[in-house]
């Protein structure tokens, strides 16, 4: 009998130490997708951290242990995600299937998105992520007022014909997209557009712009990016391109990355060969450059 006390307590210690010494799963990271070709994909934008510090996630380019870590982690079949929309939860996401040793995918990942708002089809995204949303977005999101619109466009031909472009050209303004948001809960529209116009056939000068109220109720831009694009110096070779979506920058979504009441607004430029992603906060009268990725998918 006291063999088997003494064998007991042995064993007893032994695993003790060995359910000590045994390590304890960390929490996945938490990130941020971009709910992408129809809500069919989604790509990883960057890790969340900190008092809402960014920082790059997983690249197309990454080794190949690291690119197998993260599938594992967020990437496995059945894999489930809030799907945000206006910067609230609005349905889910869920993972089919993800290749790490795919040619130009080894960063994504196919899933089936379900969604109680408008259906994401072209210029409608999302965002996706297994971060905590402490204080959700007002949900607001839709098309501009004709009013709205009116005076958003003034503005838009008023940077252009700075921009050396004639007044004949501005007349002809073209868009991805125009869409109305409420990013603090004060009621109040945030306008985020991708504007365009052709200086010549070969030629197309692009605008991404932040729009807001300001005191006088009257929208100024709280940031504007434009730029000359030319022909030859598209991958294709082929400006129709850039028609399509190529070099635009677009909204998005947006989501309250630090949980301070004022969501950050994240944007999408597709190239040939990856994608890069924006996230913009408000600072001040402006907003500015909170975090800029870039993923690279495979050779054009």
């Amino acid at each position: 009998m006291k063999k088997l006390l003494l064998l007991l307590l042995v064993l007893g210690l032994t695993s003790g130490i060995y359910a000590q010494r045994r390590p304890v799963a960390k929490p996945a990271k938490a990130v941020i997708f971009a709910v992408l070709n129809d809500g069919k994909m989604i790509e990883p934008i960057g890790y969340i951290g900190a008092k809402g510090a960014m920082t790059q996630a997983i690249d197309g380019a990454s080794d190949a242990p690291a690119l197998t870590a993260f599938h594992r982690a967020y990437f496995a079949k059945g894999k489930m995600f809030p799907l945000v929309f206006g910067g609230k939860v609005a349905g889910s996401v869920a993972v089919i299937s993800s290749n790490s040793t795919s040619d130009c995918g080894k960063n994504t990942a196919d899933v089936t998105t379900k969604t109680t708002r408008s259906a994401l089809k072209g210029n409608i995204m999302a965002l996706a992520t297994n971060a905590r949303v402490t204080k959700p977005g007002s949900g607001v999101r839709r098309l501009p007022t004709a009013a709205e619109r009116a005076e958003i466009e003034t503005l838009v031909r008023e940077t252009f014909t700075k921009n050396a472009i004639s007044a004949e050209v501005a007349k002809n303004l073209k868009y991805h997209n125009l869409t109305a948001l409420d990013v603090n809960n004060d009621g109040q529209a945030e306008m985020v557009g991708s504007f365009w116009v052709e200086p010549s056939a070969t030629e197309r000068e692009v605008l991404f712009f932040i729009a807001e109220l300001g005191a006088d109720k009257k929208y100024r831009f709280g940031y504007s990016e434009s730029r000359r694009i030319k022909q030859a110096e598209t991958m294709s070779q082929d400006i129709k391109d850039v028609d399509s979506g190529a070099y635009h920058e677009r909204l998005i979504d947006i989501f309250d990355v630090d949980g301070d009441g004022d969501s950050e607004i994240f944007s999408y430029v597709m190239s040939f060969e990856g994608a890069g992603f924006n996230v913009y906060k408000r600072q001040g009268d402006a907003w500015v450059k909170h975090f800029e990725g870039s993923n690279y998918h495979c050779a054009y």
